[in-house]
């Protein structure tokens, strides 16, 4: 009897909420309903968007994830905090708690925010909390409709508000799409942790009153905003006229190009690959423990077997790669260079770029690595030598190995993911004059195999997890003698220069100035000596 007294009182407050929210819906779209009548105060999205040229001297207060972003959905961006900042049991935790949260959203959107904000930052660490900068952005940029950033960004003034804590949205807003100012919510903390509670919003009044530095706000302001979302008073008092998105408007809405993003995203971090909604979510759950044993099953692949067997076996096994040469890229070396080995330069994409060398030339070579783990070395399958960064004994170490046989290095000395190329290191044009550049693209389907704030021990294991990888490597023309050190007489800056373009060209790859040094204070706060950005030159 308590049993059927408790699903009828269930029962009765999920009708009395969907009543109270049909109601909401049809009285804002009753509200709205004029939205075309001179002088209304609501409008609908088209509104702006046929005056586009009006916008440059006027203000704008727009909703982050009911106006700008495509999907309604905030748990693949907690998600990512909880996988990234917090660890596996955090976000098995808040994906096991997502059904309850939904539930309770169809009483309050606002509780079942809290308990997602709770799950994801309690015990936290503030000074140590880089996802808001180092992994979100990435995932909000590939979510914005093209069509409202086009809208966006022709105002003069610019105020994001949004209903997610500050430290979510705020690197995104400011330093991707240059919002003036972020109206969030802020994160209580107790001694320097995270408490998961979140306090009020800025008032949206002040914020206005701070970037346009008067008193009393002027008329030109507007507001963007979803008929789905429950519209913030302040937002209400604050604009002369408020802009309702539809669903329908965000369905039509393309992704925004990467070419079109105001500062271009050069360097991100974190595990994940893919945008954890729910299900993908429960696929990579289901996932893991296949994906630890394909990791066992590749490495004695690699180890036991010799290049021609590994090389089909990996294909099987979903790790498919591809090669392009030219016939010069193989020109053997002169009788009185024999003693030497070539020297093979590629751009780095993820620790096991020198082994997918090794496997296309089909021949065993040495990998030059600067700050990889044990647990890498132990499970490479071709000879490794560490460099120090110290330029007399790194030299030493190369030309010792060079006489020995084929020698691969990275001279970016640390990986990039997207298809930018860091500034090359000098020092390997002035080892040897048998210089063999090698382009590298990869595609990995689950997991990113490198890291600036994780354990770097664990990046060879991910890699190796994923479900597939594809890596494609072109093995490009040799230096000509004209263009080397030794012979040609040219300065080692003007053959890193020359390899790195040619690499570039090789894929579309846009070559920049930015460091390793750089990359690493960016994501991680630190110069990467165990473990970012210039717009690109």
């Amino acid at each position: 009897m308590a049993g059927k007294v408790l699903n009828l009182t269930a029962l009765l407050i999920l009708s009395k909420t969907l009543v109270r929210r049909t109601g909401n819906q049809l009285n804002l779209h009753g509200k709205h309903s004029n939205v075309h009548a001179s002088g209304s105060k609501f409008q609908k999205y088209s509104y702006l968007a046929d005056r586009s040229q009006e916008l440059q001297h006027q203000a704008l207060l727009f909703h982050v994830e009911g106006a700008l972003l495509k999907s309604s959905s905030l748990f693949p961006y907690f998600m990512l905090v909880a996988a990234e900042a917090g660890g596996p049991l955090r976000a098995l935790l808040l994906f096991l708690l997502y059904p309850f949260v939904k539930l309770l959203s169809l009483v309050s959107e606002e509780l079942g925010l809290k308990i997602m904000v709770f799950v994801c930052f309690v015990g936290i660490k503030k000074d140590r909390f880089r996802a808001g900068r180092a992994v979100l952005p990435k995932f909000f940029l590939e979510d914005v409709g093209y069509e409202c950033f086009q809208v966006v960004m022709g105002f003069g003034k610019k105020v994001g508000v949004s209903n997610l804590p500050r430290v979510m949205v705020e690197s995104f807003l400011r330093d991707y799409l240059e919002v003036d100012d972020v109206v969030g919510r802020e994160l209580k903390v107790v001694g320097g942790y995270y408490v998961g509670l979140m306090e009020e919003k800025k008032a949206t009044r002040v914020v206005l009153k701070e970037i346009s530095g008067e008193e009393k706000v002027g008329p030109h302001v507007l507001g963007l905003t979803s008929y789905n979302m429950s519209l913030d008073q302040q937002l209400l008092s604050c604009c002369k006229v408020i802009c309702l998105v539809s669903e329908t408007d965000k369905r039509n809405w393309q992704v925004l190009p990467r070419e079109k993003y105001p500062k271009p995203l050069i360097f991100h971090d974190g595990r994940l690959s893919f945008r954890p909604t729910p299900l993908d979510t429960l696929v990579m759950i289901m996932w893991v423990p296949l994906g630890f044993v394909l990791f066992i099953s590749r490495v004695f692949v690699t180890l036991a077997l010799s290049y021609e067997l590994s090389y089909i076996m990996l294909s099987l096994l979903g790790m498919r790669a591809t090669k392009t040469e030219t016939n010069s890229s193989v020109t053997p070396i002169g009788n009185k260079e024999r003693t030497k080995g070539m020297l093979y330069v590629c751009n780095h994409r993820t620790l096991l770029d020198p082994v997918y060398v090794s496997l296309a030339l089909k021949k065993p070579v040495t990998a030059a690595t600067y700050s990889v783990s044990r647990l890498s070395e132990l499970i490479s399958p071709i000879k490794t030598f560490r460099l120090t960064r110290n330029k007399e004994e790194d030299a030493k170490k190369m030309e010792k190995q060079l006489s020995q046989g084929g020698v691969v290095i990275c001279p970016e000395g640390t990986t990039c993911r997207e298809p930018y190329l860091l500034r090359f290191s000098p020092l390997f044009a002035e080892t040897t004059d048998h210089i063999v550049p090698v382009a590298i693209d990869l595609q990995v389907s689950m997991f990113y195999g490198t890291t600036a704030c994780g354990f770097k021990f664990l990046d060879p294991i991910f890699f190796l997890m994923n479900p597939t990888t594809f890596l494609h490597a072109k093995i490009l023309e040799k230096l000509p003698e004209n263009f080397t050190c030794g012979v040609g007489g040219k300065s080692k800056f003007e053959i890193a220069n020359y390899v790195q373009t040619e690499i570039g060209k090789a894929f579309g790859y846009q070559c920049t100035n930015l460091t390793r040094k750089e990359k690493y204070m960016f994501l991680a706060g630190n110069e990467g000596k165990i473990q970012f950005a210039r717009t690109a030159s």
